[in-house]
């Protein structure tokens, strides 16, 4: 294979590659952060190490965080309990667990949100059948 064809394939797989890791939402955004001056030189180091660029690297370390924050049930705990308290909305709650588990979060919390029904127990259905057992628990057994 000729130079020419290599670096077209390479070309090819690096933006296949990219694709696959960005939308079209993924516009990217500049930021501007303060960090220790040593944790600054050791990115670095491994960027150097690694032939890639700083950036690239802090977004892979970002994403990672962000997914293994997210996979975390701690953290959908409290992004439940802070969307059932009415304190987070669901486009954020969408963002920060997932769309599938945000529309589950969605169905409980009106589930939640519904009226009891206002049922009287029927008292013409027998549930024993007419065997019914009654057992004997000592204070042990509590």
């Amino acid at each position: 294979m000729c130079k020419l064809c290599a670096y077209g394939e390479t070309v090819i797989r690096l933006c296949a590659k990219l694709a696959h890791t960005m939308s079209a939402s993924d516009d990217p955004r500049r930021v501007h952060f303060q960090s220790p001056e040593y944790l600054v030189d050791r990115l670095d180091a491994i960027a150097e190490l690694f032939d890639k660029d700083r950036t690239d690297l802090l977004v892979d370390a970002i994403r990672e965080y962000i997914e293994d924050t997210a996979d975390s049930e701690t953290f959908q705990e409290l992004v439940a309990t802070k969307y059932y308290d009415d304190q987070l909305e669901f486009e954020t709650v969408k963002q920060l667990v997932g769309a599938e588990t945000a529309q589950r979060l969605r169905l409980l919390k009106a589930d939640l949100e519904d009226e009891p029904l206002d049922l009287v127990p029927p008292d013409d259905v027998n549930v024993y059948d007419g065997d019914v057992t009654t057992v004997e628990t000592g204070d042990d057994d509590r």
